[in-house]
């Protein structure tokens, strides 16, 4: 009899550690820090991170702080309006002890002399409209897609250019999305999480951007302008808005290649 009560008491003992066990990695996929400014050691709050691995994304609170789902050897990207956006490798120590402080640097802003050259008015409203620069882009819808087409000038040969680029994905589309599919699947995921979305919306400089697709400036104007974006459009939107148009011209090229 002893001897059964002294197995029962061990099997109690040895399902309690493991279940101890079972909860230490939960713990162990968030981590926890506090943002600080380097010159002030004030905490900074409203800073945005983002987990480039997990494609997750949170702000700090008040007092700086802020967790994140995270694991080890996952990289941080910190961003915040006025200071050097910054890049942290989530290490074990740094989940194990829970007192990380992370400090960003103030940016030196150089503004550089812009020149305002007014219209010369005639007083004519016939010619002084025409010397106002207007945005030439049309968009052009196709039939099946749900998304249009920036083309340029309203002619022939941009019509010719639109259909170019759908019926030739071989040419275009695969050379641009076809190199990179682990990065364009990450478009999905940056759609779904709010709080990406709600920075990309403030941001123009396609940092953050970059960072998440893995993609360098110059790729993502490349894509653009491939999937017939015009140079107006590529300059003067927003990050959420070129995120969009990638998602949108990726996702056709999908449809596409699906149906060689």
């Amino acid at each position: 009899m002893n001897k059964y009560i002294l197995l029962l008491f061990s099997l109690i003992c040895f399902s309690g550690f493991s279940q101890d066990k079972k909860k230490n990695p939960k713990e162990e996929n968030e981590f926890a820090a506090t943002i600080i400014n380097a010159q002030t050691d004030e905490p900074m709050s409203s800073v945005h991170i983002i987990n480039l691995n997990q494609v997750k994304g949170t702000i700090t609170d008040q007092d700086g702080n802020f967790t994140i789902p995270a694991v080890a050897n996952d990289t941080l990207y910190l961003t915040y309006l006025g200071f050097k956006s910054q890049k942290i490798r989530v290490t074990n120590d740094m989940l194990k002890f829970k007192d990380t402080k992370i400090t960003l640097t103030e940016l030196a802003f150089a503004l550089e002399e812009v020149v305002v050259k007014p219209f010369q008015l005639t007083g004519y409203l016939e010619i002084d409209a025409k010397n106002i620069t207007l945005n030439d882009s049309y968009q052009y819808a196709i039939s099946g897609l749900n998304t249009g087409y920036e083309a340029g000038n309203k002619n022939p040969s941009a019509v010719t250019k639109v259909l170019g680029a759908i019926l030739n994905p071989a040419d275009l589309l695969r050379n641009l999305f076809g190199k990179k599919p682990a990065q364009m699947r990450k478009l999905r995921q940056i759609k779904e999480d709010d709080r990406i979305r709600d920075l990309l919306a403030a941001k123009f400089d396609r940092e953050t951007l970059a960072e998440l697709l893995q993609l360098e400036k110059v790729d993502i104007e490349d894509i653009l302008s491939n999937c017939n974006y015009s140079k107006t459009f590529i300059l003067t939107a927003n990050d959420l808005q070129i995120l969009d148009a990638i998602s949108g011209c990726y996702e056709e090229y999908k449809v596409l290649n699906r149906k060689k």
